[in-house]
Order: C-alpha cells, then structure tokens, then sequence
C-alpha cells in the first residue's frame, strides 16, 4: 500500500508490519513546519483495526484490555493496553465506541499479538469480532488548520468538532458510506482521524490537500510523536514492558475500579503495593545530534541505568530521544548515552518534552 502522492514521484517508503509507509514527500523539515503552522495529512493505514460487536462485545473487550471499557459510551473512547498474564504489553490501542460495537486500533508491530490474544480469548459465539485492517483506512489531518479542513472534507461543524474530547467522535456520512471522525492527541498540535472505506481513501486524500493540507510522512510524525511522548510499541516498549513503566497511568490508560482482566494482578500489585524500576523518560542532547537507538545509559558513577529506544532530529527542539530509564535517576540528571562509536551526555527530562 502507497499514499497518493502530491509532491513527489518516487517517496522513499519503509516497511512497517505488512505495510509500505512513506517516509518523507517534500523534506521532513518542510513537513514538520507545516504541521505546525497549516495542515498536514498523514496515512495512518499501517495500523491495525479490529472491529468487536453483538450485546456482548463491551464484556469480552473489557476483560481484555486494562482500560474501563464498559464506561466508555457510544462517540467516546479511550486508550487502553492487552496484556500477558505477566502484566506485560502485548499490545497498546485506542478504542472507538460506536452503538453496540467498538473499533479498537493499534501499532502495526502489535498487531499479531493483539489478534492472537483475541482469537484466545473471545468467544465468538459470545462477541462478533473482524479484523477491518484493510477494509477501513485511517486518513490524519493535524495542525492549526485541521478543524477547517476537516470542516471541508466531512461536513462535521467546526463547533462540533471543536468541542470532542480527546478519542471522542462523530459519525458523519461520506457518499453514502459511515466515516469517523476522532479527536487525535497523539502529538501536540489539534488533529483528527478520519476511519474511511478503503475505497474512498484516495479522493479524502485529494481533497485534503486541495483544502490546503500538505501531505507528510512517517518521519515528521515520529519527530512529534517523540516530542509529545507518546511509546511507540515495537521500539519505545514491548512484551518486556509494564504498562506503569510506560507512563499508562498518566496516558489514563489503566483503570483500578473496573472488573478483572488479564495481567490485572501484576498491575495492581505495583499499583496498590510498591513501584516499577523503570519509567519511560525524555532525553535531551543539547545538540542536533540525538543518541542512537540502542544507546546505553550510564550514570555518573559508571552505573547502567537504562538504554536509549526512539531517537529523532527536531527542528525545534534538537536533539531527542525516549529512553528507558531507572527510578533512581533524577529529572533534570545528566548522564552519558554510550554506543559503538561514540557517546554523549544527555539530560533526563519528563515527558512530553518541555517546549
């Protein structure tokens, strides 16, 4: 799968999971700036979707996942995480509540996972279930102009759309055809999701750009997402990863009220008893030149306290990556990031990033 393309014959693309996904269409400092100061529409289609349904469905998809599912009423939604039996992230996901069905994507490397738990553990018979990954697009716009250009391309007002909450929705027609409109707080600027037939992708993404938006590609969308902390799964955390040491509680991930799911014990002991060892934190290098994933973290006495995992070039900010970082390491630290070839000193930051 490619994007159209308004702005360059040949995109450099990557593969990621079962997709081709385009890395950059007119620079990624270009893309960046446009992000910020216009529009950019970005292809989120890499992602996986599966779609729950029947009476049951809100049962069988909570006792599943860490968030209340239950308590998320129909053109709201949430983010949430599966986990193994050990407490560790099998998958991260956003979940979509419609009317007696609920759309649940996440990172295309914890796709597998995430399908394999389900066909596991739901009953069909008890709740439908459907992969949708090919079936339903998914079409980003974000930036100071989206609200408008989303305006354009829907029909949704802009009062409207305006006032949902992050992962809330509308449902508004296309030709005929459903199409979701979510309030995305994936990175820091205003963005919405639009959930489209395959088929209609191609024509939304045209008039997205004829509505001014530009289009952008992975790499702009990795330096926002870095900035605004969001853990990718498959490079900032994975099946080795407890949901509090990746920030879930802040990311309002975790529900402590609800009924059992699995990997429930685990994280209510940390919760309830003691603490993680670890936590996700920001790193700055003070230079344009970040850490390499991988990187080790030692600290001032010689000690491993962690490894670097993302690592991106802002154009605001410089220099930053995500790294895995032990509790003892103080906010405001300066330690040393050491690979290979090279090593350099970084300070430990909360997360998103300051601006």
């Amino acid at each position: 799968m490619t994007n159209p393309d308004a702005a360059s014959a040949q995109p450099e693309v990557l593969e990621v999971g079962w997709h081709n996904v385009v890395l950059s269409y007119a620079g990624v400092a270009d893309e960046y700036r446009r992000m910020h100061s216009t529009a950019v529409v970005v292809d989120r289609s890499h992602r996986g979707r599966m779609r729950f349904f029947g009476e049951k469905s809100g049962e069988a998809l909570t006792g599943l996942v860490t968030s209340d599912v239950l308590g998320i009423q129909p053109g709201h939604g949430g983010y949430g995480a599966a986990l193994s039996a050990k407490g560790r992230v099998v998958a991260d996901m956003r979940i979509i509540a419609g009317m007696a069905s609920y759309l649940v994507d996440t990172p295309a490397k914890a796709w597998p996972g995430f399908l394999a738990m389900v066909k596991k553990y739901v009953n069909p018979r008890v709740s439908g279930y459907r992969d949708e990954s090919h079936a339903i697009r998914d079409l980003g716009v974000f930036g100071p102009r989206s609200r408008e250009i989303v305006q354009a391309l829907t029909g949704a007002q802009a009062d409207a759309l305006s006032a949902l909450a992050p992962y809330h929705h509308l449902d508004v027609t296309i030709e005929g055809n459903p199409v979701i409109v979510l309030r995305s707080p994936d990175v820091a600027v205003e963005g919405y999701e639009l959930f489209v037939p395959f088929e209609q992708f191609d024509a939304l993404w045209r008039g997205a750009i004829e509505a001014g938006a530009s289009p952008a590609g992975l790499t702009a969308w990795e330096i926002a997402r870095v900035e605004a902390g969001r853990p990718e799964w498959g490079i900032d955390i994975d099946e080795s990863t407890i949901p509090q040491e990746a920030n879930f509680d802040d990311l309002g991930a975790i529900s402590y009220t609800k009924g059992c799911y699995i990997g429930q014990e685990v994280v209510a002991r940390v919760h309830f008893r003691g603490h993680v060892n670890r936590h996700l934190r920001g790193l700055r290098s003070g230079s344009d030149d970040p850490p390499p994933t991988g990187a080790q973290l030692i600290d001032e006495g010689g000690n491993h306290v962690g490894d670097v995992r993302s690592s991106v070039v802002s154009p605001r900010l410089g220099g930053l990556a995500i790294g895995m970082v032990r509790r003892e390491v103080a906010l405001g630290a300066t330690i040393k990031a050491k690979w290979e070839s090279g090593e350099r000193s970084v300070e430990v930051t909360t997360l998103p990033f300051p601006v």
